[in-house]
């Protein structure tokens, strides 16, 4: 008698066996101890040296807390973005491994939702470039105004980068609440594609310009990132990433036009100033104001000078800017228990009858509880009735 373990190769269950022990964070000798087999067994299974008997692989997945049927679905998505994150250093903090691996589980359940759902996601990436000798300063202003004319953006600003990444290039963004110091991740592989994690924590301006960032790292192609405010990195990848990223957003033709227009007849930068402009290319007023500097529009030190003197606050660029202020929408879907597109998606598998509830509860790794809420949510805002408007495609 032939069991679903037979459809797949001893190397196919290894592989997956080893993800699902990575998501649960355990050591091969934790594993092997759980379920009463020497290290050296798990090893080998893992490998694909050694086919897995069927009683082995209900504990495996008993102590990786998910199910047989959940590890040998056929359109189960297996792909592991991990490994990439951990050639970047011998040691990950932690803050930084807990943020790689949520990015590793949205992605792979976002993946996992559009091919049961049979989406096909476009992919429209920037071509690759190669960091050449020379000023990488240069090359980074011009890849960054090159991109910027192949996406009709010309010099003018960029009110939604996350829009623009997912929309027209294809990118998988998400944001969530991440530690202070991670300002955002970034991974690329062919099976799940680019993929964006940024701090749902951090100011919508700052977090536009750390998503120009791992643009920059995109274009490049870069296997992963992180943005790491406590590690001061200083490759030329990195400072790549830096001046891709003040340019994309930033265009110093179209900063330099803005500027002498806002400050005609004035002889000293205000907060006024710096607000309006921020406010205009949608980044931060520190990012605004290092960019005139660079681009010899205000004396080195500007910034030092504003935070010397009380800085300037939220509530002055409320003053400032009114009902101008835009609505952080990404930044109150954080507290959601999951993404929005993952939540719609998850509901459209659960009405088709795709995936079971505790399926959908453990590859969103929710419960029960908490699927049924957001499902039910996402019905109850979406309903209109059963004459709604059809979709003709």
């Amino acid at each position: 008698m032939t069991s679903a373990l037979d459809q797949f190769k001893p190397t196919e269950v290894g592989e997956r066996l080893r993800i699902a022990r990575d998501n649960a964070k355990l050591t091969q000798a934790q594993a092997a101890e759980a379920i009463g087999v020497a290290r050296t067994t798990l090893v080998a299974i893992e490998a694909g040296q050694r086919r897995i008997k069927l009683d082995e692989l209900r504990e495996l997945a008993r102590v990786y807390d998910t199910t047989v049927n959940a590890l040998l679905r056929v359109e189960a998505v297996h792909a592991d973005l991990m490994p990439r994150f951990r050639k970047l250093t011998t040691t990950i903090p932690a803050g930084v491994d807990d943020a790689a691996q949520l990015l590793n589980h949205l992605a792979r359940a976002e993946v996992e939702l559009e091919n049961l759902l049979g989406i096909r996601r476009a992919r429209n990436y920037p071509a690759e470039r190669a960091i050449l000798p020379g000023d990488v300063k240069l090359q980074a202003e011009q890849d960054a105004l090159e991109l910027r004319q192949q996406l009709g953006l010309g010099i003018g600003p960029i009110q939604d980068i996350v829009a623009l990444l997912e929309l027209q290039l294809g990118v998988r963004v998400f944001v969530r609440r991440l530690p202070d110091r991670i300002s955002g991740l970034f991974a690329f592989d062919e099976a799940t594609g680019a993929c964006i994690l940024l701090n749902g924590n951090h100011p919508r301006g700052r977090r536009a310009l750390t998503a120009a960032h791992e643009l920059g790292h995109l274009v490049t192609r870069q296997p992963a990132e992180v943005l790491d405010e406590e590690q001061i990195e200083e490759s030329r990848e990195e400072r790549y990433a830096h001046a891709f990223a003040r340019s994309f957003m930033m265009p110093a033709r179209a900063v330099m036009a803005h500027f002498k227009e806002l400050t005609a007849g004035a002889k000293n930068l205000s907060r006024r100033h710096v607000i309006e402009l921020a406010h205009l290319f949608g980044v931060s007023r520190e990012a605004l104001v290092r960019r005139l500097q660079e681009l010899r529009l205000v004396p080195a030190g500007a910034w030092d000078w504003f935070e010397k003197n009380g800085g300037i606050s939220n509530e002055q660029e409320r003053e400032v800017l009114g009902d101008r202020v835009v609505n952080d929408r990404l930044r109150e879907e954080t507290r959601l228990p999951t993404t929005v597109r993952l939540s719609l998606l998850a509901g459209a598998a659960s009405r088709q009858g795709l995936l079971s509830e505790g399926q959908l509860a453990s590859l969103l790794h929710l419960d029960r509880v908490e699927l049924r809420r957001m499902i039910q949510a996402d019905e109850a805002e979406g309903s209109n009735g059963d004459d709604a408007p059809e979709l003709l495609a």
